[in-house]
């Protein structure tokens, strides 16, 4: 069968071309650059704890070495400290901060020796057709020729020529929000903490007054982003080095030590999000489908869990035909979720970037406002949580034995420690992304008895039995205890570490219904649409 083509390869690309690897699908990446990244430490990106597991599941590679993990977060105003957050490693791990440049080197090393993923350097998109059986994809460029796909995923950016040339329409607002950036070694007060410091006192009250947010990266670098009045004023060097000097001079008690400066820029930050994810066998996925970014918040987390959620249903497709259901609600699910951070951004435009009125008004607005804005940064509440998919379209109807866990149905599972199949402990995390749903038991006690003792005994013969006569592929995995699941809780996982649903002891009919709808329904798949059949062929 013919592999999946993706076109573009930063980080979303890679990590899908990664994912489709993982479950034996091979993938060409259409790279329209040379195959490496231009250093620069001015544009970093920040992971949570899910996306920073995703992306050393797939390389096998700890990111530790090559960024940083906060050890706290401090928010100021004026000269008030205004809210402090201590991160551990168990009940609120710190986000990595990591250069954009090494996050894609550290992709492009573990496909480096992937036999499943060609990258086509040089090759620039120009044309599409899509017809029943498949999709083709067109290059220019000293590499141009055809490449012949199952499907395509555009991964190519805010400018997605794959999402031009199938007309997809990207509404959405333009500069949302401006900030100018640099990148540049020296030493502060701070150590390994992020600061978000706003209204500082060395800065005239006002719309100019803005915020300024620094965080540290590896080997004493510090990336600060001022956040620019609106408007077009260009910013200059005169204008950044003054930044400069007078913020560290403000953090530093007065004199401005020294400094290093490394990288600078301006990023201005876009609200867009495409109508359509999906036209007949081609996606879009990252910047090419959302921009999102006010208020601390990541887009490329977004963009990686996009990959993470298609990549599965991809993989399904590939080896078993046609799942039509199954695809479809790619674009149902994570729409959903990004459209949501999007809504949240929008209605707390106005109240924080609104100047002082409201403030005026409402007693502890101001303090309410911090506590918005660290969430974006930390990926917290409605700006910055991921998203559930507790609406999908996957999700299964009245099941008689299902109970509550403290995961809701459609949300990220907890990463317990598991023992698999084979007696060995694992982390649940270590078993994702391999296309299988995964069925773990909660059967306190396991954790200390080899498996041999209990593989065999009270309800395992049971469960075993039923999970082998599900209609997909499935691995049964036990735990020890699991957060508000009672013992002899089962609970049906997908690959992408989404809960489907929490059961009620072994219960067949309904563990069997619940996979089935998790696979797209009861027959799996459908015939394509009018509208998808002949989107036909979009050529430039």
């Amino acid at each position: 069968m013919d592999p999946v083509i993706i076109v573009g390869a930063g980080p979303v690309g890679l990590t899908l071309a990664l994912a489709l690897a993982r479950q034996q699908v091979p993938s060409v990446v259409l790279d329209e650059g040379p195959g490496k990244d231009e250093p620069r430490l001015a544009r970093t990106v920040v992971l949570r704890e899910d996306t920073t597991a995703l992306v050393e599941r797939l390389t096998g590679t700890s990111l530790d070495g090559a960024g940083l993990h906060w050890a706290g977060w401090r928010s100021m105003r004026r000269k008030q400290v205004t809210q402090e957050v201590r991160f551990d490693d168990v009940t609120d791990p710190a986000p990595l901060h990591i250069a954009q440049h090494v996050l894609t080197g550290t992709l492009r090393a573990a496909l480096a020796g992937q036999r499943l993923v060609k990258i086509a350097v040089d090759s620039r998109l120009d044309g599409i057709e899509q017809e029943p059986s498949g999709v083709t994809a067109h290059t220019r460029g000293p590499r141009g020729t055809w490449w012949r796909g199952s499907h395509l995923v555009g991964c190519d950016g805010p400018r997605s020529t794959v999402r031009k040339l199938l007309d997809i329409r990207f509404p959405g607002r333009t500069a949302v929000e401006r900030h100018a950036v640099a990148a540049l070694r020296t030493e502060l007060p701070w150590g390994d903490e992020a600061l978000l410091h706003r209204t500082p006192p060395w800065r005239a009250s006002g719309p100019s007054a803005g915020e300024v947010i620094g965080r540290p990266l590896r080997d004493g670098v510090w990336r600060l982003d001022w956040l620019l009045p609106p408007g077009k004023d260009l910013v200059t060097p005169e204008l950044l080095v003054g930044r400069i000097r007078e913020t560290l001079a403000g953090w530093s008690g007065g004199s401005t030590p020294p400094y290093e400066l490394l990288d600078t820029g301006v990023h201005t930050v876009h609200h867009r999000l495409a109508r359509r994810w999906r036209v007949g066998r081609v996606f879009v996925a990252g910047d090419a489908a959302h921009l999102l970014g006010a208020f601390g918040t990541q887009g490329l987390d977004e963009g990686l869990r996009d990959a993470d959620n298609l990549a599965w249903k991809l993989a399904l497709a590939w080896h078993h035909g046609s799942h039509e259901a199954l695809l479809d609600s790619y674009q149902a699910e994570r729409r959903a979720a990004v459209a949501a951070r999007l809504r949240a951004a929008d209605q707390a435009l106005p109240v924080l970037r609104g100047g002082a009125g409201i403030r005026a008004y409402v007693p502890g607005a101001a303090r309410g406002h911090d506590v918005l804005l660290t969430n974006g940064h930390l990926g917290r509440g409605p700006l910055g949580a991921p998203g559930t998919y507790d609406g999908s379209p996957l999700a299964p109807r009245h099941l008689e034995a299902e109970v509550p866990v403290d995961t809701p149905p459609g949300a990220s599972v907890e990463d317990v420690r598991v023992t698999a199949e084979d007696g060995s402990f694992v982390r649940l995390r270590d078993r994702l992304g391999r296309g299988a749903l995964l069925v773990l038991l909660i059967a306190p006690g396991t954790g200390v008895w080899e498996r041999r003792h209990w593989v065999g005994a009270g309800i395992m013969p049971r469960l075993a039995a039923a999970v082998t006569a599900l209609p997909c592929p499935a691995e049964l995995l036990v735990a020890e205890s699991y957060p508000g699941a009672a013992a002899h809780t089962v609970l049906l996982i997908r690959p992408d570490g989404h809960l489907v649903t929490a059961l009620n002891g072994v219960r067949a009919a309904d563990l069997y219904a619940a996979a089935e709808a998790a696979m797209g329904g009861p027959d799996g798949s459908r015939e394509p649409s009018g509208a998808e059949a002949t989107a036909g062929s979009a050529t430039k």
